[in-house]
């Protein structure tokens, strides 16, 4: 679908879709027996087929599966794969608290036994953090896996920002993007923070003068945004539950609700973030499409006078 411009911005250079927590299950069992997570990822790209958005890239930040279990892996991929293949979208997974590296590797990366292999005296791949790098048309997107097995929160190792500085050694042509599963940003809930990316300084170093432009990021099971080392961070609410930040003070509690997932415009000179609530809604008002189409035809004062005389 073409682009129509009508006002001063120019259509974004690419478009990214934003999801995380997808939390899936075996079998695709009901999370704590209430929440069917494959419905909501399946209307969540139902909505985007129907609004004509194409996106180049799809990017889920971390616990896709609730207890890394290589079904839920295959399900899901399944379901990303077939909705994908319609846009030849890019799709990159990262890794979060609730998943597993190995089945991880195998599952959503298609990586072989064979392939991951280790020299002798060396620690199994498989237990590595899962770090990538992926280009989109000169707009680096940098998956850094801050998950710790075992444990919930969230650290980086001393390779990996090693690792990370050489990558931002080589500015990319439109910039990068961070995608991680731990947020390095504040909460409002107590046992969340509990839960947070650990030694933050560290990493803020290393991103400090960078090309990143913005950091993406999950865990939160609601939708927030803040800034690190002098860049926009935003996190993207869960598409299985959220997190009831009307709650009384110091309880934590997950509703059935308020899904949703983010929409990524990159612009030349900046990047904006949209959430787009999952689900079914009663429209109130409508401008039809042909209006629009008619909008675009006429100069820009025409079209601010047009509009006035329809409200």
């Amino acid at each position: 679908m073409a682009a129509v411009q009508l006002g001063q911005y120019a259509p974004a250079e690419k478009i990214l879709v934003h999801l995380s927590d997808t939390h899936f299950l075996l079998g695709g069992a009901a999370l704590y027996g209430a929440v069917d997570t494959d419905h909501t990822v399946h209307r969540a790209f139902e909505q985007l087929h129907r609004s004509g958005i194409r996106p180049d890239a799809i990017i889920l930040t971390g616990d896709v599966a609730d207890r890394g279990e290589a079904d839920a892996y295959r399900r899901i991929r399944g379901i990303v794969d077939t909705a994908v293949a319609r846009w030849e979208a890019k799709i990159i997974w990262v890794m979060g608290n609730h998943d597993r590296r190995e089945p991880f590797r195998t599952e959503l990366l298609g990586e072989a036994q064979s392939d991951r292999l280790a020299p002798v005296g060396q620690a199994p791949v498989d237990q590595a953090p899962v770090d990538q790098v992926s280009d989109l048309d000169g707009l680096r997107i940098i998956a850094l896996d801050t998950s710790v097995p075992g444990y919930h929160h969230g650290e980086v190792t001393d390779n990996q920002l090693r690792w990370l500085a050489d990558v931002l050694t080589r500015p990319a042509p439109r910039g990068s993007i961070l995608a991680l599963h731990h947020p390095p940003i504040p909460t409002p809930l107590p046992l969340m923070s509990v839960l947070e990316l650990q030694d933050q300084p560290r990493l803020a170093a290393v991103l400090a003068g960078s090309d990143v432009r913005a950091i993406l990021g999950g865990h939160l099971h609601y939708s927030t945004q803040g800034l690190f080392a002098g860049i926009p961070v935003s996190v993207a609410a869960a598409t299985c539950y959220t997190m009831d930040l009307s709650a009384p003070d110091r309880e934590l509690t997950g509703v059935n609700g308020g899904q949703s997932l983010n929409l990524v415009h990159v612009y030349a000179d900046q990047i904006t973030h949209s959430q787009l609530p999952i689900g079914d809604f009663d429209a109130v008002t409508q401008f039809p499409a042909d209006y629009v189409n008619e909008l675009a035809t006429l100069s820009p004062e025409d079209r601010r006078q047009a509009f006035s005389r329809q409200r």
